[in-house]
C-alpha cells in the first residue's frame, strides 16, 4: 500500500516516479520546467519526482502516496490544491471560451479589482509569468527615465537583463550583461555607492526572509526620489501574500511600478504589470509588450475569484497566524534540545529553516530532515510556503514530526556523521554562484 500522512514504517515506494525520470531522462533538460521542482531539489532514491493530483494542501505522487504540501507549487497555491471558488470560476468560464478575438470584459475586472486592493495600482496590464512584467518593468523604467543601467536585488526570471549577474549567464551578450548590477539587501550605502547618472531602476524583492532594517525601504524610496530614478518592487512572493495589496501597504512604501504572479491566480499562469499612470501609459505607443495570451480568460477567472476570496476571507491574516505557530514551534523544538545551528524564519506567511555550517554540511543536514520528512509524509523542501487550506491539523501533525525527525539530525551532527544517514544523493543549490551580491557600475573617469 502507498504511504499516507503518518509515521509510516518504510520510505515511499517511488517506482512509477523512477520509471517517468527515466522516460524524461534525455528529453527533457534538466527534467524539470522549474529548477525548484527538480530532482535535485530532493534527495535521490527517497522523494517522489512527479505528484499526480491535489486537493486542500495535501499532494499524491504517481505512486499514490500522499503528503502534506509546505511547497505549494513553489507560491502560486496561496489557497490551496482543486480550491472549490475558483475551480468553479474556471469552469464556468471555459463553456464560454478561453482566448477571443476581442477583448473579453474580465481584462476590465480584474484591473479595477486590482486598482482597489493594491495602492498605486493607476493602470494594469498583464502577460504569463514573472519573468514576462519584471522585464516589461525595466523597458518601461529605461523609456520613461532615458537611462540604460538596473540595480537589482533578489531573483527576477530568466531573461537577459537580470540572468546575466548569475552562472547561468551563458548566450547573454557582454553588452547586456555591463548593464545591470546588484546591490546589498538591508544597505543603503551598497545603493548610494552604486548609482550613476545612467541608472534608470532599482528592482528588488521587497523582502524574501530577512526583515528591512533601520527603514531600508523607505530610505530606498528616498534616494530613488532624489535621484530621478524609478523604483519597482517584484512582489511575486509578498504580493497578495504578505497583505491583500502586498508590501506596499504592509511597510506603508509607494513603489514606482509593482509586478505580481504566483498567488494572485491560486495556480493559474498570470502576471501582472501595475503602477502609476504616467509610466504605464508608455505602454500605448512607446514600447511594445502585448501577447497573444494576455487576455486569456481562464487565468482571469481565477484571479477575479482568488483576490475576492483572498479578500473576503482575510487570507493573509489567516496565513501569519498559522505560519507563526509553524515557526515558533520548529524553533522551540531546536531550543529544547540545544540544536543552535538550525532555525526557522521569515515572515510568517513564508518561512524558511535554516542550518549553519559550524555543524556540518547545511545541504546535507537539510537533505537528511527532508528525507525523515518525506517518510512521514510531509513534502518539504525547506520552506514552510503557507496556504489558506493548510488546516490546524496539518500543522499538528508537522509539528509532531519536526518532535521526532529534529532529535535524528541532532545524532547524526553529534557523530560526525549526517551524510551516513542519507538514503541518496543530498540536495543542490539552485545557482552554483550566490556571491555576485554587490557589483557596481563602474565610475566614469573625471
Amino acid at each position: 500500500m502507498p504511504n499516507t500522512v503518518s509515521f509510516n514504517e518504510n520510505y515511499p515506494v517511488i517506482t512509477v516516479s523512477d520509471e517517468y525520470y527515466k522516460r524524461a531522462l534525455g528529453l527533457i533538460p534538466a527534467l524539470t520546467q522549474t529548477l525548484a521542482k527538480g530532482p535535485g531539489q530532493y534527495v535521490k532514491g527517497v522523494a517522489p519526482k512527479f505528484v499526480k493530483k491535489g486537493k486542500g494542501a495535501h499532494v499524491w505522487d504517481v505512486d499514490g502516496n500522499e503528503y502534506i504540501d509546505f511547497n505549494m507549487a513553489i507560491g502560486p497555491l496561496s489557497l490551496g490544491y482543486a480550491y472549490e471558488t475558483v475551480d468553479n470560476a474556471i469552469k464556468a468560464q471555459l463553456e464560454d471560451g478561453i482566448t477571443f478575438s476581442l477583448i473579453h470584459p474580465l481584462e476590465v475586472e480584474v484591473a479595477e479589482l486590482v486598482r482597489e486592493v493594491v495602492p498605486n495600482a493607476e493602470m494594469v496590464r498583464y502577460s504569463k509569468t514573472g519573468a514576462d512584467v519584471t522585464s516589461a518593468a525595466i523597458r518601461l523604467a529605461r523609456a520613461y527615465t532615458g537611462r540604460t543601467k538596473v540595480l537589482c536585488c533578489g531573483y527576477h526570471g530568466w531573461h537577459d537583463w537580470y540572468i546575466s549577474v548569475t552562472d547561468r549567464n551563458k548566450g547573454i551578450p557582454d553588452k547586456a550583461q555591463e548593464l545591470t548590477f546588484t546591490i546589498n539587501y538591508n544597505d543603503i550605502d551598497s545603493v548610494i555607492e552604486s548609482i550613476d547618472e545612467d541608472i534608470a531602476c532599482i528592482i528588488l524583492e521587497p523582502i524574501v526572509f530577512e526583515a528591512p532594517k533601520d527603514n531600508f525601504l523607505h530610505k530606498l524610496r528616498e534616494v530613488c526620489d532624489k535621484n530621478g530614478i524609478l523604483l519597482i518592487f517584484d512582489e511575486m512572493w509578498t504580493g497578495f501574500r504578505l497583505a491583500l495589496g502586498g508590501a506596499q501597504e504592509y511597510f506603508g512604501v509607494r513603489a514606482d511600478l509593482i509586478c505580481f504572479s504566483k498567488a494572485v491566480a491560486n495556480g493559474m499562469p498570470i502576471s501582472i504589470l501595475t503602477g502609476r499612470k504616467d509610466i504605464m501609459q508608455l505602454c500605448e505607443k512607446d514600447i511594445f509588450f502585448f501577447t497573444t495570451f494576455g487576455g486569456e480568460a481562464l487565468s482571469l477567472a481565477a484571479t477575479k475569484a482568488t483576490i475576492t476570496e483572498l479578500r473576503d476571507k482575510k487570507v493573509p491574516e489567516y496565513l501569519a497566524t498559522k505560519g507563526k505557530i509553524l515557526k515558533d514551534g520548529y524553533n522551540a523544538i531546536a531550543a529544547e534540545l540545544g540544536m543552535d545551528y538550525t532555525s526557522c524564519s521569515g515572515f510568517n506567511c513564508r518561512t524558511i529553516m535554516t542550518f549553519d555550517a559550524k555543524a556540518g554540511n547545511p545541504l546535507e543536514m537539510k537533505s537528511l530532515v527532508q528525507q525523515e520528512m518525506i517518510k512521514r509524509g510531509v513534502l518539504w523542501g525547506g520552506f514552510h510556503n503557507m496556504s489558506y487550506s493548510h488546516t490546524d491539523a496539518d500543522i499538528e501533525y508537522t509539528l509532531s514530526v519536526y518532535k521526532e525527525v529534529l532529535p535524528i539530525l541532532k545524532k547524526a551532527v553529534d557523530e560526525g556523521n549526517v551524510k551516513g544517514y542519507l538514503k541518496g544523493e543530498p540536495v543542490e543549490p539552485v545557482f552554483r554562484k550566490t556571491s555576485n551580491f554587490h557589483t557596481k557600475p563602474k565610475q566614469k573617469k573625471a
